[in-house]
């Protein structure tokens, strides 16, 4: 775990959003630009996808970049990879410091095989994806692969399982990416309510971009 903070300044932002709880978005970052993503409230999972934005079909690619790093969590210093094998971006600056690469994103299977049958329709971060990418074009549901889970706490269990536990975020935690191509940023601000990666209570999320 290797917490670091920032230089930059929010009033110096070039572009601010904030993300509802529970809803998507999708939007553009240009190479050598600095994405912050900020949990607001604490214990928001902020499930992410990364894309070449000259080539989407590049995308982000969690084996390549857990194998280079020999590391489950991404912290300050991990490089994210493509499929393709080239950078996409690297984490610069974090105050939380642990996100989760393997716990995947909510889905109506994943809510009814973990939780119950009437949990299918529940509003997830897989629809939510898909929906953004409805909406853009340039992504379709193929493009919807395994996502980093920002400021989520899936400890891994010495029998090699995944265990979802409280978070160890809190509000105005931070982690920094500097792109080192255009990149396309698909985010789900998770609505998931039935296990404690957003404390039980989904709260929005934001998203700031330096020059």
């Amino acid at each position: 775990m290797t917490l670091t903070t920032s230089p930059l300044a929010a009033a110096d932002a070039t572009f601010r959003h904030v993300i509802p709880a529970g809803e998507p978005y999708l939007f553009e970052i240009k190479a050598g630009q600095i994405l912050r993503l900020l949990d607001l409230e604490g214990n928001q999972a902020i499930d992410t996808l990364f894309y070449s934005a000259p080539n989407p079909r590049e995308r982000y690619d969690p084996q390549r970049t857990l194998r280079r790093q020999n590391n489950a969590y991404l912290t300050t210093g991990s490089v994210l990879y493509s499929n393709l094998g080239n950078p996409l971006l690297t984490i610069t600056a974090d105050t939380c410091g642990r996100h989760d690469t393997l716990g995947g994103a909510c889905a109506q299977e994943s809510n009814t095989v973990r939780y119950a049958l009437d949990k299918r329709y529940m509003h997830s971060c897989r629809d939510n994806f898909l929906c953004a990418c409805l909406h853009d074009g340039r992504l379709d549901k193929r493009d919807i692969g395994a996502n980093i889970n920002f400021f989520m706490n899936v400890p891994v269990t010495p029998e090699g399982g995944l265990t979802f536990e409280d978070g160890i975020s809190a509000p105005g935690k931070y982690v920094e990416l500097k792109a080192h191509t255009d990149v396309i940023v698909l985010i789900s601000n998770c609505p998931q309510l039935n296990n404690p990666c957003n404390g039980w209570n989904p709260t929005p999320a934001e998203v700031l971009v330096w020059n």
